[in-house]
């Protein structure tokens, strides 16, 4: 049983979403911010402020999961409904969104174990 849920969850996964183009999806955010790294608290807490307000005008159709700040970047996590959506989130909040990519797995630790 175990394993017919598991082979009916990978197709499920895989399939095209031809019976719902609006479902959510995950997309990772490359976001150039020269000085990223050097912001303070008060800059992320202002900017972040900034986002959910934005984000509440847009409605329930994008999410913020989180984010990850590394050098002169900043990588978003996001759920939406469309890559247009993240990009008009990025136009009023004045956040770039250089690259956005559709999240096709996430690994952790446990994938290892998965399957047996």
């Amino acid at each position: 049983m175990n394993r017919t849920l598991i082979a009916l969850h990978a197709l499920l996964l895989a399939a095209p979403l031809t019976w719902a183009q609006s479902a959510p999806q995950r997309f990772l955010i490359e976001r150039d911010m020269p000085g990223a790294s050097k912001t303070s608290a008060e800059e992320f807490r202002n900017g972040a402020a900034k986002s959910n307000a934005v984000l509440r005008d847009l409605g329930p159709d994008i999410q913020w999961v989180h984010s990850y700040v590394a050098g002169d970047k900043v990588y978003c996590v996001y759920q939406a409904t469309s890559e247009a959506l993240i990009r008009e989130h990025a136009a009023k909040s004045g956040f770039p969104a250089t690259k956005i990519t559709p999240i096709a797995a996430v690994l952790d630790p446990t994938t290892a174990g998965r399957g047996r």
